[in-house]
C-alpha cells in the first residue's frame, strides 16, 4: 500500500529478475507524461512504434527538463537544434534526424525517414527541408529561456564549453578559437558538467503483448555544444536499440563518451545471451567505466518477456537514476529508482 502511494520502487539487487509481464513501456528519467502517453497509445490499440513516437513526442511538447524539445540547450551560437531516432525491432529499420533546425517534432520527422525514404539518418538543413516536405511546419525553437541561458553563458566567458588545445585558452575566453602553431595536447580530467538536475535525453523502449520491440530517443543535445555536434541519441545502437528477438535498450548521459561504446546495442546482445536486463545494463556501464570513470550516464534495458532493469555510473551529485515503467503488474505508470554503481 505504501509503495502504491509513493509510486517509487527500488529495483532488486544484481541477478534478481524483475517481475515480467507484457506489454511494457520503460523510459529514462521521471518523465511521467511521456510514459502515460505511450501506455495510452498501447491501450487504444496503437503499435509499439506509435507508442514510442507519441511518448517521446510528448516530451518534445513538454520540453522535459529543458533537455528535450524546443527552447533548451542552446548551442554556441544560441540556437536550439534537435536529435532523434526511432527503431523498429521487427524489421530493424531505423529513422533518425540530427542537428534538426526550426522543426519541433523531431521524432515525428525521424519516423517519416523510415516510412518515406530508404535512408537511416538525415542531418542539418537538409533534414529540415525533408521535414517540411513531409508536412511539418517551420517553427522558432528559441524561447526567452534559451536566450537567457545563452546570455548567461556569454557573460561567464563562455564557460563551460567543448573546446580543447586551442588558442585563445578556451577555459578563459569565448574565442573565436583556432589551433595553435605548436600543439601541446593535454588530457581533460574535468568532471562532466552535467548532473541529475541537467538531464539530456528521453529514451524509451516499448515491448508489445507479442514481444514486438520498438525504441526511440529525442533530445536537444548538450548545452553550449559546438554547432554541428551530434551526440549518441540519433545513432542506432548508441542512443537506443530494438530487436524483437532479444529486447531493447536506451541510454542517457554524456553522449560524446557513451556513443563510442554502442551501449544500447551491447545491452541487447547481453540480453540475447540470456543475461538479466538489470545485469546487462550494469555490464554496459562497467565497460564504459574502465575508460571514462567519471562519465555521467545511465541505461535502461528490457527483454522480450517484459523483464526490465537499469544502471547508472556513480559520480558526485548523481548516485541514483530515476526512470518510468508501465506494465500490467502496475496500477499506473510508476517511477522507479536504481542506485548507481
Amino acid at each position: 500500500v505504501v509503495v502504491a502511494h509513493i509510486l517509487l520502487l527500488v529495483l532488486p539487487p544484481a541477478g534478481v529478475v524483475s517481475a515480467a509481464a507484457l506489454p511494457v513501456v520503460i523510459n529514462t528519467w521521471a518523465f511521467r507524461t511521456a510514459a502515460e502517453t505511450a501506455w495510452r497509445v498501447l491501450e487504444l490499440g496503437g503499435s509499439e512504434l506509435d507508442a514510442v513516437e507519441r511518448g517521446c513526442g510528448q516530451c518534445e511538447i513538454d520540453q522535459c527538463d529543458g533537455s528535450v524539445g524546443y527552447g533548451g540547450s542552446p548551442d554556441e551560437s544560441g540556437e536550439t537544434t534537435l536529435d532523434a531516432m526511432i527503431m523498429d525491432g521487427n524489421t530493424m529499420e531505423v529513422g533518425a534526424v540530427a542537428d534538426l533546425r526550426r522543426v519541433k517534432n523531431a521524432i515525428g520527422v525521424a519516423r517519416k525517414v523510415i516510412e518515406y525514404t530508404k535512408h537511416t539518418l538525415l542531418v542539418g538543413e537538409s533534414a529540415s527541408l525533408f521535414a517540411v516536405r513531409m508536412g511539418f511546419p517551420y517553427e522558432d525553437l528559441t524561447t526567452q529561456k534559451s536566450l537567457s541561458l545563452y546570455s548567461e553563458w556569454l557573460n561567464q566567458s563562455c564557460q563551460p564549453n567543448y573546446w580543447k588545445n586551442v588558442v585563445p585558452d578556451s577555459s578563459k575566453s569565448c574565442g573565436p578559437y583556432k589551433r595553435p602553431g605548436k600543439v601541446t595536447y593535454k588530457e581533460e580530467q574535468t568532471m562532466s558538467q552535467r548532473s541529475v538536475h541537467n538531464h539530456d535525453t528521453i529514451g524509451m523502449v516499448v515491448i508489445g503483448v507479442n514481444g514486438t520491440v520498438a525504441s526511440g530517443t529525442s533530445t536537444n543535445g548538450a548545452i553550449h555544444k559546438i554547432p554541428g555536434r551530434v551526440g549518441d541519441s540519433p545513432i542506432a545502437g548508441a542512443g537506443s536499440y530494438a530487436d524483437s528477438t532479444a529486447g531493447g535498450a536506451a541510454a542517457t548521459g554524456d553522449g560524446d563518451i557513451m556513443m563510442r561504446f554502442l551501449p544500447s546495442y551491447q545491452a541487447v546482445e547481453y540480453m540475447r545471451m540470456g543475461t538479466d536486463p538489470t545485469v546487462a545494463c550494469q555490464k554496459v556501464i562497467s565497460r564504459i567505466q574502465k575508460y571514462a570513470p567519471k562519465f555521467f550516464g545511465a541505461i535502461i534495458c528490457a527483454n522480450t518477456t517484459g523483464s526490465y532493469g537499469a544502471a547508472c555510473n556513480k559520480i558526485p551529485g548523481f548516485t541514483q537514476f530515476h526512470f518510468m515503467v508501465s506494465s500490467p503488474l502496475l496500477s499506473r505508470p510508476t517511477e522507479q529508482v536504481v542506485d548507481c554503481i
